[in-house]
């Protein structure tokens, strides 16, 4: 501590020093004696307090004080004098002193020093809180009236005690709301849901958000989207509610537009789907969920590479690389679901930029063309068909007329009388030719279709005959199925060529399944509407018998599943197989009007699904 000393007399000044010393031994005390040295002491304020007699020659101690308190109106004062009245002491505290001290009780001048630096830091600490108070309220009005967020202060009613320029611009001066009743200002329909979070707020003191509707003079409504929060007082009670809101109608608007756009995109049949220069997923519609297998929130954020989608990659890098070139691309992807199904997409990528026409992400509009390029390869394979059998009837019939004379003559032969030899050699060609002409009217069969006899058939009775020939063919590891209802349509239908179609693909199964498995047939009436039709090469609407036969075999390779019905085509060992058994299958179904399609998947077995039109029950 330094001590400012203002004392003409040397034995006083030694005695006041001695006093010091004694309670604070390292204190610093700076004596004058004029007022020129005071006035120069007052300049540098290098001083923690004045000490002070109150009558100098040509200075008294009253115009010090007054000096003093213009120049270091911080610093403690406190007068030691041995002439000063009570009067005067009085006086002298009214202008400022912080005490006086009679010299001849100089024991009272320590606590008098300590009590007026006491007080000194007491009053420099209520200033700078006041000062940390006015700033933080400059500083509060600074930004509550600069930002454009309204802001209001609510006593516990709800009366306004202040708002901002922002919230005042909106809603008019706060004279206007006092002299309204609290939540005038809310839409009516709104009103009791903002007092309810008001009033819970105040209880509570737990911060709240709402949005809600104003009402304006005009009759005009704004959105708000509110903050709740309470002030306390000293003592901690809630005082206040400090409202922030934010004016969110044209926002409520624009996110109105998005959804409208999005359920509008949502009704479309193609994916829609957007992604950053990162592959990030940023935008996926609902028929995006349905062809591709995974929703919205899925993917949101995901880069596109990790879903798996692209069977391709050397093709969809391409791809890429051509839309940050040229800004679009066409053209169709092979893709995969994600289920493992295989899908077939017509695309379109065009690349978005921003406002300063930078690149920014990639829309991608796909269609699936699964269904018609299945459609397209049925068509194909069904006029491939056509063409081979119109190629099978020519070959049969020049066929037949070669077989006819063998036929014949080996017939003449049988009716003379022949070694045991030559009885063998005739056998065996006629044996030869027999098997030449079965094989010649399957040609027939399969290239002309059906041209039996047609009768009305109930289908349970064929199903079942066709069941029990089969319990007594295959062996006990084939578990064999009938799924069929009595209650079946009739069909107009030749029963043995029937039979015969059933028997194949079942015999087929069983070779699928290397002796062991499980083979369900299975029946229904069904009615096949336009729709379903056209998925199916040579569909039909109308009412149908569905005949169904599964297996649980080893499923038939895609690459080779367009080719099955093809004639001599078959993936069995040589002597084991014809190759007419499917094509066989295919012109029994089409002589009866019907179509078929196959589903087939490597490890999973097959299913043919036969459709055979039914007609109105009458005698069978």
């Amino acid at each position: 501590m330094t001590i400012l000393h203002l004392e003409d007399s040397d034995n006083d000044a030694l005695f006041v020093e001695t006093l010091i010393h004694d309670e604070w031994p390292e204190c610093s005390i700076h004596r004058i004696a004029s007022r020129k040295e005071f006035e120069s002491a007052l300049e540098f304020d290098q001083f923690d307090i004045i000490l002070c007699d109150h009558q100098m020659p040509g200075f008294d101690g009253m115009r010090a004080l007054e000096q003093a308190r213009i120049q270091r109106p911080d610093k403690p004062f406190v007068f030691i004098s041995g002439t000063i009245g009570e009067e005067r002491a009085i006086e002298a505290l009214k202008r400022g002193a912080d005490d006086y001290v009679i010299k001849d009780r100089p024991a009272r001048l320590v606590p008098a020093i300590r009590q007026a630096l006491d007080r000194n830091e007491q009053s420099a600490h209520r200033r700078r809180i006041e000062e940390s108070l006015r700033q933080n309220q400059e500083r509060f009005r600074q930004i509550t009236e600069s930002v454009a967020d309204m802001i209001a202060v609510l006593d516990r009613e709800g009366h306004y005690i202040y708002h901002n320029p922002a919230h005042a611009s909106l809603l008019g001066s706060l004279d206007k709301l006092r002299a309204t009743a609290p939540f005038a200002e809310i839409h009516p329909d709104d009103r009791e849901r903002v007092r309810e979070v008001f009033h819970g707020t105040v209880r509570t003191a737990a911060p709240q958000r709402l949005e809600y509707r104003l009402l304006l003079r005009d009759g005009a409504e704004r959105f708000l989207e509110s903050q709740f929060g309470v002030l306390r007082s000293a003592t901690g009670e809630v005082e206040n509610v400090l409202v922030v809101s934010r004016d969110v109608t044209e926002r409520r608007a624009a996110e109105l537009r998005l959804r409208e756009q999005a359920s509008l995109l949502d009704k479309a049949r193609d994916a829609i789907v957007a992604s950053d220069l990162e592959h990030r997923v940023t935008y996926w519609n609902a028929s995006a969920e349905r062809i591709y297998g995974w929703t919205a929130e899925e993917v949101a954020g995901r880069d596109l590479r990790t879903l798996d989608l692209d069977t391709n990659p050397q093709a969809l890098a391409s791809a890429r690389l051509q839309v940050l070139e040229k800004g679009e691309w066409h053209g169709e992807l092979p893709r995969r679901s994600r289920h493992g199904t295989k899908v077939h997409i017509a695309t379109r990528w065009s690349l978005v930029r921003d406002a300063t026409g930078q690149p920014r992400a990639i829309l991608s509009i796909d269609t699936d063309i699964t269904a018609s390029k299945q459609l397209e390869t049925q068509l194909l394979r069904s006029q491939r068909a056509e063409s081979i059998g119109a190629l099978s009837s020519g070959i049969a019939h020049d066929l037949n007329n070669m077989l006819a004379p063998i036929l014949l003559g080996t017939e003449l032969l049988r009716m003379e009388p022949l070694s045991p030899t030559g009885q063998r050699f005739v056998d065996s060609i006629f044996a030869s030719a027999k098997h030449g002409a079965d094989l010649v009217r399957q040609l027939l069969t399969f290239a002309r279709g059906s041209d039996g006899a047609r009768v009305q058939v109930p289908p349970k009775m064929l199903l079942d005959e066709v069941f029990a020939l089969l319990r007594q063919t295959l062996t006990s590891r084939i578990d064999l199925q009938l799924d069929a209802p009595a209650a079946l349509g009739p069909i107009l239908a030749d029963a043995t060529q029937l039979k015969q179609l059933l028997l194949n693909l079942c015999i087929n199964a069983r070779d699928a399944m290397s002796g062991a498995g499980s083979i369900v047939i299975g029946a229904r009436d069904v009615v096949v509407d336009e729709a379903q039709a056209r998925t199916m090469p040579e569909g039909r609407a109308g009412a149908h018998l569905h005949l169904r036969v599964s297996d649980t075999g080893t499923g038939i390779p895609p690459e080779i599943v367009d080719r099955i019905f093809d004639p001599f085509f078959t993936t069995k060992p040589v002597g084991k197989g014809t190759g007419l058994g499917l094509s066989l299958v295919q012109g029994i179904v089409k002589g009866h009007g019907g179509f078929l399609h196959v589903e087939s998947k490597l490890g999973a077995g097959t299913t043919f699904h036969i459709f055979i039109p039914t007609m109105d029950a009458g005698p069978a």
